[in-house]
Order: structure tokens, then sequence, then C-alpha cells
């Protein structure tokens, strides 16, 4: 199948009412391929089990619909589907078997695969704890991690403009189409984000923003993070349901404490109490999060050597996972050589050799240093010498 055509099959298989994760999923393990199933006749479709509303979307899907989503991934080189069959669909993401048939993505849609971080919390936070979202944002970034947030007011704002500010990369998870901003104050925002990550949505061009997206949202802004760290949070704040999310989805939740006294640090307080991880520093963060860092670096490589097609410079970079490490050893010395030194040198992707220096750090093989650099750290035999 050509890969318009796949294209365009993915945008029906998405816009398909009900038809999530599982659901593919069903379909894969009866073989079939679910790419092939739009534009075949409803009859036959109810004969491969199908439900009628689910026949009928696939059979006759929305035109209209179709050709304004088909316009936007026409309209700029950095605007994608990525659909969940695609090597770059987020692998943590696919495991929680709750995520959308597809994604549009505006920006570099490789951050998807690299080791993220989730940063929320109250769009009407406090100075103080935007200086703690900014903190924490900035040195995690710092470690080689993608900051992952919802591009709201307060807190997420904060952790997007930290992240790159560090030079780090940033994720934002719209809850509109995305050829919307929402809050619209963001707009300049979004824009950078896609310079230095990309923006991601479940929702096709055209939707606006709606309260019964955001939950949705949440749910992928958890369910593609390592784990979620939440900085102040009323006891009614979406930031809780993120939280609650990524629990259910087995992921680390953090939570920063904050005064009795301050009312959006309650939601904090609460999830403390029921289990989450009290957190003070970002090494708190990275400590925690190894184990399923490296855990991580498996799932991505088996995610991208049973993929098929596109992307095979990725798949071969992140499957060969001790050459790419050797190379970026080999590519820094003991005095801080930045990012793009190493890129440069070792020709790897950007998202391979965050991945792989995040991986290093965790070893304690690498240190991160200010800036955006790296050394390589010395050994024990280096340092008894």
């Amino acid at each position: 199948m050509a890969a318009d055509e796949r294209r365009r099959a993915w945008l029906i298989l998405h816009q398909a009412p009900g038809l999530g994760a599982s659901g593919l999923q069903e379909l894969i393990q009866r073989d079939l391929d679910p790419a092939s199933l739009p534009g075949r006749a409803r009859s036959a479709l109810l004969e491969l089990g199908l439900s009628e509303r689910l026949a009928r979307a696939l059979s006759d899907p929305d035109d209209e619909r179709l050709a304004q989503s088909l316009a936007w991934l026409a309209s700029a080189p950095a605007h994608q589907l990525i659909a969940w069959d695609d090597p770059l669909y987020p692998p943590l993401l696919k495991r929680t078997g709750d995520g959308p048939a597809a994604l549009f993505v505006n920006g570099d849609a490789e951050a998807l695969v690299a080791p993220q971080v989730a940063i929320v919390g109250s769009r009407a936070a406090t100075a103080g704890g935007l200086e703690i979202a900014t903190r924490f944002a900035r040195e995690l970034a710092g470690a080689g991690l993608v900051v992952t947030s919802g591009l709201a007011a307060g807190i997420d704002g904060a952790a997007h403009r930290a992240a790159l500010a560090a030079g780090g990369r940033t994720i934002a998870v719209a809850g509109t189409g995305p050829d919307r901003v929402y809050p619209a104050r963001h707009r300049d925002l979004a824009h950078e984000i896609v310079d230095n990550g990309c923006v991601v949505t479940p929702f096709a061009p055209g939707v606006g923003p709606r309260p019964g997206h955001f939950p949705a949202r949440n749910r992928i802004i958890s369910g593609m993070s390592l784990g979620t760290v939440v900085v102040e949070a009323g006891v009614r704040s979406g930031s809780l349901i993120t939280a609650r999310l990524a629990g259910e989805q087995g992921r680390e939740v953090f939570a920063v404490p904050g005064s009795i006294h301050n009312p959006v640090a309650r939601g904090c307080h609460r999830l403390i109490r029921d289990g989450a991880r009290l957190v003070e520093r970002p090494e708190d963060v990275l400590e925690a999060l190894a184990p399923l860092a490296g855990e991580l670096a498996g799932s991505i490589r088996d995610l991208l050597d049973d993929a098929a097609g596109r992307d095979a410079p990725v798949r071969d970079e992140l499957g060969e996972a001790e050459p790419g490490i050797r190379a970026v050893l080999d590519a820094m010395g003991h005095d801080p050589t930045p990012v793009d030194v190493i890129i440069q040198r070792t020709e790897l992707t950007t998202s391979a050799v965050s991945s792989i220096l995040m991986t290093l750090e965790l070893e304690g093989r690498v240190q991160a240093h200010a800036g955006g650099r790296y050394s390589r750290a010395a050994t024990e035999t280096e340092r008894n010498s």
C-alpha cells in the first residue's frame, strides 16, 4: 500500500468512533491489517465481525473532515500523522493499551520516542510554584529528559519555557486540533515548542477546546511519560486527574509539598497521603525514574525492530544500543562537550543521543553540566590513580 493511501486509511481509522488501541490490537490478533479495512464494503466488514457503527464509519467516512485533515498534513513538512503502527508512536503510551489510533504532530516527532517526564500543576500557580516548576523543568531537561505538559497557563507554561531556556526539548499535548492553540496567549510559546520538540494532539484539525477533551489530553500526557511531577494543584485540579491516570498506568507519581496555608498545595498533599512520592529536588525524580528509563530503552529497541516501513535510520540507531553508547562516549572527553557537538560527531539523531546521555548519566558514566554540556565521568581506576 502506498504511503498516501496508508495515511488516508489511518485518518479514517482515527475518526472511527470508539476504535482505540484495544480495538486495533484485537484486529491485529485476528491477522487483520487495520489499514486495509477502510474502503471495504460495509457488508464485508460486518462479515469480519465489526460492529454496525464501526463498519459504517470505515466504509462511509466523513469526507469533509477527512479532507480538512489531509489539507493540514500537506500544508507544512512538520505536520505529521503518527499512526498506532508507526515506529514513532510513543512506546509507553502504546503500552497502556488505551492510546488513540493516531496522533497529529506538529514539530519533531522523534521527541515522542525519547524518555519523557510530565510536569503539571495549577493554572493559578503562585510565584513560588512557578519558580519550582521552572527549576525542575530546567534540570530535568538538562539531564536529557523531554519535558511534557499540557500548554495550559500557570505551571504547564512555566515548565515548557524552562525546558526551552535550558536548551532542552519539550512536548505540548493539546486539548484542541493541531491548528488551534489554547489558551490563545500561548501561541508564541507553541511556535517555540514546534521548533524544539513538538505539539501533539489526538484531535483532528478544526476541533476547538471542549471540557471533555482535557481528560483525554491528560491521559496522553501521563501515558507518554516515565513519571508525572505535580507542582501545586487544588483539590479539584485537572492535574490530579493526570496524576491518577499515571498511577493507573503504572507510572511514578511525584508531588512537591507546599505550605499548609496555600490552597493550591492541598492537591499535592492529598497525593502524598495517597502514596505519591514526595520530592524536593529534581535529583529525586531522576533517581526514581532510572529503572523505568532502562526498561524504556529496551521497549524502544523492540518496537523499532518490529516496525515495518519508514524511519530505518532511527531504527538502526536505537536498535544498536551498544555501538550507539560507545559512539557517544567516544564523542566526549572529560571536558564538558555541548550536545550539538556530540550529535555532530556521532551522526546519531538528537532523540537517540538524548536517550543515551540520560541513561549514561543515571548509570554514573557521564556528568551533566550547565548549558547542555556533558563530560565522561572518571572511572574508579582513574579516581584512585
